[in-house]
């Protein structure tokens, strides 16, 4: 569970580095690996995906700042 920005900064990071090391997996693993390979990968991207969409809509927005005059 995301409970601030640093948080979802530090998820949204890891899930770009799995993505990458996907990426890069991709490229050398043999075709009859592929499926049992990604598979752990891939569950666990859509999970932190899942985590950040959660505290993206749950969060309740800043809104503007409203300007005083004097």
């Amino acid at each position: 569970m995301i409970r601030n920005d640093q948080e979802l900064a530090v998820t949204r990071e890891r899930v770009a580095r799995l993505e990458r090391l996907l990426d890069e997996l991709r490229k050398t693993a043999r075709p009859e690996e592929w499926a049992a390979l990604s598979s752990g990968y891939r569950l666990e991207i859509e999970r932190m995906q899942g985590v950040v969409l959660d505290y993206l809509v749950q969060s309740a927005p800043a809104g503007p700042k409203q300007i005083t005059t004097a």
